[in-house]
């Protein structure tokens, strides 16, 4: 994968063909390449004006890179190529004088792109032409035809490389005793070898069995005792140690971000959804618990369902309805039985507020308990777009599962989730715990084990 680290300096300058969906990803990227020639097909131009109508990200970035390219021809002609701020060269390309083989229809855009990339690699055979593209299939056919092609990840991390948010330390049985009796435990070299609010299992190294679970904290560079709520949250009981985590950064309010990624059934939504119940009702500290989720694609018009604008949002919004009747006890909910109607008379009293993200731009979130179900489906950019929308005293959770990813334009490596993860996580108001035990039921847990 190409990284824009890369493309800065060196000796020769490389020649970048860049694909449609880059632009559409990053619509700033043809100047993040540095002091190299960027090139942009004249098919790309064209795929581009029929995404600029529309209301979506995707037409945002559309319109945005239409300006930037129509702002740069005051630096000349863009055919003849157009001196960047970084020293690179962007030019527009009309096509190149190749054929592709019979099997590879001119008629597709796609294809003409990679005409253009194999003229340019016949015109400057000492340069490298590198196709920059996040197709797939398009990198596949590229390579066929003898053609350098690269994702574009200005900044990726791969799930299995993904920071974890928990440790097991090994340590003396005395510290395990000291933590328990002090309520804090002063760990050599914490600052060094553990986040901010890192959480830890300290296992004794003779009695595996004599355990202790603590979170790091940066301003006491100590570990602390979590959060353990003697009767539960709203008739739920973590399960598990990494369930245990994720409670206490929820209910924690010195912790204004926090993010849960697992697979399907470790019960991220239902704690988030949980703890937010408790802080808003429960305690007060926030005017509202606020939950969304992308209606996929973000931004994209629900007027095609029948209806109001409640009744368009059900379908995409039922499994955060789900969780909030399980909560009160329509299908189950230990101790919460007869609260029926609890969910609609807290929505009534604006304590609750279920909504998608499409209309998120522009506004202010103060004092306001926010959960982003499945943000394993947005771009960097719009993960940057909802947290700014926080106000004071805002805290924000994200959930989700990087291998469940509907949105064409990301995958595991670069969706927003992740890209949140890796760049908050030595910031000393956030946490993050990786969710790896189903706990849904039997059947979920093999289904997302063996399927």
């Amino acid at each position: 994968m190409v990284a824009l680290r890369r493309y800065r300096g060196g000796m020769v300058r490389k020649v970048f063909v860049l694909d449609t969906n880059v632009i559409l990803f990053d619509p700033q990227a043809m100047v993040k390449f540095g002091n190299n020639d960027i090139v942009i097909p004249i098919a790309v131009v064209e795929e581009i004006d029929k995404f600029k109508r529309e209301m979506s990200e995707l037409g945002r970035h559309a319109r945005l890179f239409s300006r930037l390219l129509d702002d740069m021809r005051t630096g000349g002609e863009l055919s003849k190529g157009v001196k960047l701020p970084n020293g690179g060269v962007l030019s527009v390309e009309l096509g190149g004088g190749l054929q592709l083989p019979v099997e590879m229809s001119m008629d597709k855009v796609d294809n003409r792109i990679l005409a253009l990339a194999m003229a340019l690699k016949k015109d400057q055979p000492r340069r490298p032409v590198i196709f920059v593209t996040k197709d797939i299939n398009l990198r596949i056919k590229a390579d066929a035809l003898g053609i350098t092609a690269e994702d574009y990840e200005p900044s990726s991390v791969e799930p299995d490389q993904l920071y974890a948010g928990t440790a097991v330390l090994s340590v003396d049985a005395a510290m395990v005793d000291e933590f328990y009796a002090q309520k804090k435990l002063i760990y050599k070299d914490a600052a060094t070898q553990l986040k901010p609010n890192q959480y830890v299992i300290l296992k004794d190294s003779v009695n595996p069995a004599h355990t202790a679970m603590g979170r790091y904290s940066r301003q006491l560079d100590s570990i602390v005792p979590i959060i353990k709520p003697a009767e539960g949250l709203w008739g739920i009981f973590p399960k598990n140690a990494e369930q245990s985590f994720a409670l206490d950064a929820l209910l924690n309010d010195d912790i204004k971000l926090v993010s849960l990624v697992g697979k399907a059934g470790t019960g991220k939504t239902l704690l988030a959804i949980a703890a937010g119940l408790s802080k808003t009702v429960d305690e007060g500290i926030y005017h509202r618990l606020l939950v969304s989720r992308p209606v996929f694609p973000l931004g994209k018009d629900i007027g095609f369902l029948p209806g109001n604008i409640e009744e368009k949002l059900n379908p995409w919004m039922q499994p955060i309805y789900d969780n909030i009747d399980f909560l009160f006890g329509v299908t189950g909910a230990k101790g919460r039985r007869g609260a029926g109607k609890g969910g609609q008379e807290l929505m009534n009293q604006g304590l609750l507020q279920i909504e998608p993200l499409t209309y998120i731009r522009g506004r202010s979130i103060p004092q306001q308990y926010l959960i982003v179900d499945e943000s394993q489906n947005l771009t960097p950019h719009e993960i940057k777009t909802i947290i700014t929308r926080a106000g004071d005293d805002t805290k924000i959770v994200l959930t989700g599962d990087s291998f469940q990813i509907d949105n064409p334009y990301v995958d595991s490596a670069n969706n927003g989730l992740v890209y949140l993860v890796d760049r908050f996580k030595d910031e000393d108001i956030s946490a993050h715990i990786t969710l790896l035990k189903g706990e849904r039921s039997k059947l979920s847990e093999l289904a997302s084990n063996l399927l």
